[in-house]
Formats: structure tokens, C-alpha cells, sequence
């Protein structure tokens, strides 16, 4: 029986390699991507046989909801470091993307294209939603100050509007927080849009455009926090 706060040698090893695993698996997915990931393989480069592995990790999935749910856990502990006190969405935009550049592979595994045929346990939402549960803390003072909102020519009303009305209805994905529609909005999009233009930077898409991907996501940030 272990005593509490201390490990036994067993659970001490036991840790060692399933970290290593994991260390092993992250440079498997650099060189080859996610749906590339053998167990198999790690164990040769270990020097174990794969019966042996299987012992620390049941299979290929759930190797992959542990590096998906560190992941996960990481970017929301950031988020909610950078969501200080006076924090604005602007700041968590940029600990969104210095978490991104640090480290492109993990990124790509969580927000990238999906493994085919993983599934990913309901533990795994709950963390992600922490992540939208900050922004929406850091969106609700924004909405609440006249941010120029753009009005129709023809029915002379905010061209944000029919979206908001819609977030209202639809607030599924805010898990339970109680944001206003205005909130519900800029959160969304500043999730979406930052993504999009961080997916193509880490993508390499840029390349060659002769322009800063930093100054551009800069120019998102003070759209989307005017």
C-alpha cells in the first residue's frame, strides 16, 4: 500500500516510462502525424517488446487521449494564467498563440485534422470548455462598451445582430456560462478567427507571402478588441 504523498519504486519506474512513452510518441507524431503513431514502433526503439508496452498503455488510443488531454491541460492552464485580473481578450490572444509556436505538433493534435477512428473520452470536452470558459470571462467586460458595431443600410440595425440571436439560442458550446449574446459572439469569434489565421501560420502557409504572421494576428487582436 502506498503511503500518501509518496511513490513506491514500482509506481516511480512505472511513471519514468509512460512519460518516455510519451516523449517517444510526441517525436513519432512530428515525423509523421498522429494517424501514424505505433506503440509497436516505440516499444522497439525502447527496447521492449510490444506485449510489454501494452502493459503501461492499453493501445494506440489511449496513448493518444494522454497526450491529447496534456495538451489540453496545458493550453488551459495557460489561458487562465494569462485571464488575470484586468486581463483582456487581447492577452489571452497572445498566450494563445506564444502556446501555439512553442510547440506546433501539439497544437496540430488538438486543433488540427482529426485521428481517424479516435474518439475522445468526455474528460477531454470538460478541459477544452475550461479554455472557452476564460475567454468568455475576458469577453463579457468588452461587450459591455460600444464597440462601433456596424449598422445595415437597409433595416438600420447592428449586422451582428441575427448572430447574437442565434448565440442566444444555440449556447450549447458555453457550457453553462451565463454570457451575454454580445459576449457569446466576440468569444466565438475571436476563437475562430485567431485559429484560423494561427493554423495557417504553423502550417507554413505564409511562407513566401514576404509578410509578418505576428503583425497580422496583432491586426485580428485589435479588430476583435476594438
Amino acid at each position: 500500500m502506498t503511503v500518501a504523498g509518496k511513490e513506491t519504486p514500482r509506481e516511480r519506474y512505472r511513471a519514468q516510462l509512460r512519460a518516455e512513452v510519451k516523449e517517444r510518441a510526441w517525436e513519432q507524431i512530428a515525423a509523421a502525424g498522429a494517424p501514424g503513431l505505433s506503440l509497436n514502433a516505440i516499444a522497439k526503439q525502447m527496447g521492449m517488446s510490444g506485449p510489454a508496452l501494452y502493459r503501461y498503455f492499453a493501445g494506440r488510443d489511449e496513448l493518444i487521449t494522454e497526450l491529447i488531454r496534456d495538451a489540453y491541460r496545458s493550453l488551459a492552464d495557460t489561458v487562465r494564467a494569462a485571464a488575470a485580473p484586468g486581463a483582456d481578450l487581447a492577452e489571452l490572444g497572445r498566450a494563445l498563440r506564444t502556446w501555439a509556436l512553442e510547440d506546433p505538433q501539439r497544437y496540430f493534435l488538438i486543433y488540427g485534422t482529426p485521428v481517424p477512428g479516435y474518439h475522445a473520452p468526455d474528460d477531454i470536452t470538460e478541459i477544452a470548455s475550461e479554455i472557452m470558459q476564460s475567454l468568455l470571462e475576458a469577453a463579457e467586460p468588452d461587450a459591455a462598451e460600444p464597440d462601433g458595431a456596424v449598422v445595415s443600410v437597409d433595416a438600420g440595425t447592428p449586422v451582428d445582430a441575427p448572430l447574437e440571436s442565434h448565440l442566444a439560442e444555440h449556447r450549447q458550446w458555453a457550457a453553462g456560462h451565463p454570457a451575454s449574446p454580445p459576449a457569446l459572439r466576440r468569444a466565438l469569434l475571436f476563437w475562430t478567427r485567431l485559429h484560423g489565421i494561427l493554423s495557417l501560420e504553423l502550417a507554413g502557409h505564409f511562407t513566401g507571402m514576404g509578410i509578418d504572421p505576428g503583425e497580422l494576428y496583432e491586426n485580428e487582436l485589435r479588430h476583435l478588441t476594438r
